[in-house]
C-alpha cells in the first residue's frame, strides 16, 4: 500500500534521522503533522517505538526541539513518535482560552458540537496515526510504549492503561492524574463530552485504575515540586491512592517545575527505562 504520508523534512540527528511528516487524516477530517525519530539501529531493520504526548499549547515539534531525547534514542535504538496535540486548520473550531481548541485536544473523541467534527483525538492516536507511521517508518510495532507531559500525560496514561496488551510501559512527566477533579479537566470534559460523567471516566487515570483488575504496564511518574500547577491541576496523590500494589512510581523532584527543562533532565532515565521494559 503506498504512504498517505508526506516528507516535509529528514534531518541528520545522533546518527540517526529526525522527520517530519504530513498527512491528511480521515479521522480528524484536516491536514496533520507528525514527528518521529528514527534512531541510527532504523538503518539494519525495524525498530522499538515510544510514543510522546505533548500538553497543552505544544505540537509536534515542541518535544523534538526542547527536550534533548535523540541522544538518548540513538543510544538505546528507539524511535519516537509526537503526534500533535489536536486537529488544526481553517475550519476546525477553536477557543480563544489556552486550555480549549486547538492546541489542547485532551486525547479523546468529542461528542458534543462544534467539536465533534474534529477533534477525534483518541481514534486518531490510537488507530489511525499508528498505521500511517508504520507504513512509512521501519518500527517494530510489537514493541510499543507511551509517555507523555501535563495533558500529555494524562493522554499516555489512559490510552496506555486502555491498552495494556499494546504498551510496555507507561511514563509521564507532571500528568493531569484525575482530570474529573480538576479544573483542567472539568471544563475540557464538559466542552468536549458534555455533562455524562460517566463518559468522562474514560479518561481518568484514576478512574481507570479505580475500576481495573487487569494486568497493567508498570508506570513511572516524575513531577516537579515547584510546579505552578501542582496543588490544583495535577494532584500525583490522587493516583497513589490507586496504586494497590500494582507496578507504579511517583517520584517528586524538588525545585523543579512544569517546563521543558524538567522533562530534558529527566527523559534519559524515562527512556532508558522504556527500553528495559519493552526488552522483557
Amino acid at each position: 500500500m503506498e504512504t498517505q504520508m508526506e516528507l516535509l523534512s529528514s534531518v541528520k540527528c545522533f546518527g540517526g534521522d529526525q522527520r517530519r511528516y504530513r498527512h491528511r487524516s480521515n479521522v480528524l477530517d484536516c491536514e496533520m503533522t507528525v514527528s518521529v525519530y528514527l534512531p541510527p539501529q532504523a538503518a539494519q531493520g525495524p525498530v522499538p517505538a515510544v510514543w510522546f504526548l505533548a500538553g497543552l499549547t505544544c505540537t509536534d515539534e515542541n518535544f523534538v526541539i526542547k527536550a534533548g531525547a535523540q541522544r538518548y534514542a540513538a543510544e538505546l535504538g528507539l524511535a519516537i513518535i509526537c503526534p500533535d496535540t489536536s486537529p488544526r486548520g481553517e475550519g476546525v473550531a477553536d477557543d480563544e482560552a489556552y486550555d480549549l481548541g486547538q492546541g489542547a485536544g485532551f486525547y479523546l473523541n468529542a461528542t458534543r458540537e462544534p467539536w465533534a467534527k474534529h477533534f477525534q483525538m483518541w481514534d486518531y492516536v490510537t488507530a489511525e496515526l499508528p498505521a500511517l507511521v508504520a507504513e512509512a517508518c521501519p518500527l517494530d510495532m510489537q514493541r510499543q510504549s507511551i509517555m507523555g507531559h501535563s495533558m500529555g500525560g494524562h493522554g499516555a496514561l489512559t490510552i496506555g492503561l486502555t491498552h495494556p496488551d499494546r504498551f510496555a510501559a507507561i511514563s509521564a512527566f507532571a500528568p493531569i492524574v484525575a482530570p474529573m477533579q480538576v479544573p483542567w479537566g472539568i471544563k475540557a470534559f464538559t466542552t468536549y463530552l458534555g455533562d455524562d460523567q460517566s463518559a468522562w471516566a474514560a479518561h481518568d487515570a484514576c478512574q481507570l485504575l479505580a475500576n481495573s483488575d487487569a494486568a497493567l504496564p508498570p508506570i513511572l511518574i516524575d513531577q516537579g515540586l515547584a510546579d505552578n500547577f501542582l496543588a490544583e491541576q495535577l494532584r500525583p496523590e490522587l493516583l497513589e491512592a490507586e496504586i494497590d500494589g500494582r507496578d507504579i512510581t511517583v517520584r517528586r523532584q524538588a525545585g523543579y517545575d512544569h517546563s521543558y527543562f524538567f522533562i530534558a533532565s529527566f527523559v534519559g532515565e524515562h527512556l532508558a527505562w522504556h527500553r528495559q521494559q519493552l526488552d522483557r
